[in-house]
């Protein structure tokens, strides 16, 4: 009978997961705005878009992988203010005490890049980027992408085919595309 319910848990997961993610948005799309969260678990905010931003998606705070990949973000903040960016946005789909706390453990110090909790996925699933974690994480979260802006628009999008690896999207990559 338990593995009965858990088969019916994961298949439900995996439904709510494909039933709540939209088509994968692409160069030239608008960025849908969506409720987010980046400081204050009882405020939520949208993106501001304007000018050109970077979009980095993760699995999840404090994974292995995002915790690898964010910090080369954060010291090369510098050379994405010099190619003219705006804003970088790291977004995961987790709650905003987990992802403030992610941020103070990467940049004890400070950072000018931006951790954002995508807490209830709205954010990811309207560009298309959520995917069924269950297995792992325990619940849908988002693919490892990118997302270059230019007001507000998919400028270049690149999305990594397996969550775990971190070739289209690392940093040093991305600063070359722009």
């Amino acid at each position: 009978m338990a593995s009965v319910l858990t088969n019916i848990a994961q298949a439900a997961h995996s439904a709510a997961a494909a039933m709540l993610s939209a088509a994968q948005i692409e160069a030239g799309e608008p960025i849908p705005q969506k409720p987010i969260k980046e400081e204050d678990p009882e405020r939520s905010i949208t993106l501001d878009l304007s000018g050109k931003n970077i979009i980095l998606g993760v699995p999840g705070a404090f994974t292995p992988p995002c915790s690898s990949q964010v910090p080369q973000y954060i010291a090369d903040y510098d050379k994405f203010k010099a190619k003219g960016v705006k804003n970088i946005y790291v977004v995961a789909v987790n709650d905003v005490f987990v992802v403030k706390a992610w941020k103070e453990k990467l940049a004890p110090r400070g950072t000018g890049v931006r951790f954002i909790a995508d807490d209830k996925g709205e954010f990811t699933s309207s560009v298309g980027l959520l995917f069924d974690a269950s297995g792992l994480l325990g619940s849908p979260r988002s693919k490892r992408y990118v997302i270059v802006a230019q007001d507000g628009n998919v400028d270049f999008i690149a999305v990594e085919e397996q969550p775990a690896n971190i070739t289209s999207t690392a940093a040093n990559v991305v600063i070359a595309q722009l």
